[in-house]
């Protein structure tokens, strides 16, 4: 595909898959725009950059659909003051359109490879407010340590509270919720000290947190 194409390709994306998936926030809008997807994914998988499909990682990990990426952008409704946790690295994609939205990203992944690569990839675009780190966070994260952003970015087949305390008052939490073959995604917002507001967004399915809590096995 040449660059002429990838800017064809990139706009056809923006109109046919993402407006089209109720994404209309004129900022995620510009920053999808902005953020070469190609430059992220898997070289042998370049020509489906701008495809509506989710793009395979190492590790059984995938790169979320565009439209899925949009609405999770949306729906965290970044501010350029925000500190921004991903809890799943991944390509990099996701880190990158996010530190250009808000104020500083800490992203942490379970995979060396994901977070060097990420590194590489952000400072080649000049993105310098995102640091990366090996961490397991499938059971949450350090409750001291507050964001006003949080996207997580593998599925949890239950929902467990160790992200709550880790927003700040006003702070949104994104995570998709369930088990195959359909989840749930949702905002939960911290409303007060202790209060958090929960809303259903879509419905959708992604590969789990490596790690994370299964749900108890029926037994006969």
């Amino acid at each position: 595909m040449t660059e002429m194409n990838f800017e064809q390709a990139r706009a056809n994306m923006i109109e046919q898959q993402i407006r089209t998936w109720e994404v209309l926030d004129q900022r995620a809008l510009d920053v999808l725009a902005a953020v070469p997807r190609e430059d992220f994914v898997p070289g042998r998988y370049r020509d489906l950059a701008f495809a509506d499909v989710n793009i395979p990682l190492d590790h059984g990990q995938v790169m979320m659909s565009p439209k899925l990426e949009g609405r999770l952008l949306q729906t965290l409704d970044i501010k350029s003051s925000d500190s921004i946790l991903e809890v799943g690295t991944g390509s990099g994609y996701l880190a990158a359109c996010l530190a250009k939205l808000g104020a500083h990203v800490l992203s942490v992944d379970l995979y060396p490879e994901f977070k060097y690569a990420a590194q590489e990839k952000l400072a080649a675009h000049d993105i310098d407010n995102a640091r990366f780190r090996v961490e397991d966070a499938a059971q949450g994260w350090d409750p001291y340590e507050r964001f006003d952003a949080i996207a997580v970015t593998g599925s949890l087949p239950v929902l467990h509270r160790g992200f709550h305390q880790s927003l700040n008052v006003g702070g949104r939490l994104f995570v998709i919720v369930g088990t195959p073959p359909v989840m749930e995604a949702l905002v939960i917002t911290r409303v007060g000290p202790e209060e958090w507001a929960r809303e259903s967004l879509f419905e959708t399915s992604i590969p789990p947190l490596v790690g994370a809590e299964q749900p108890p096995k029926f037994q006969f």
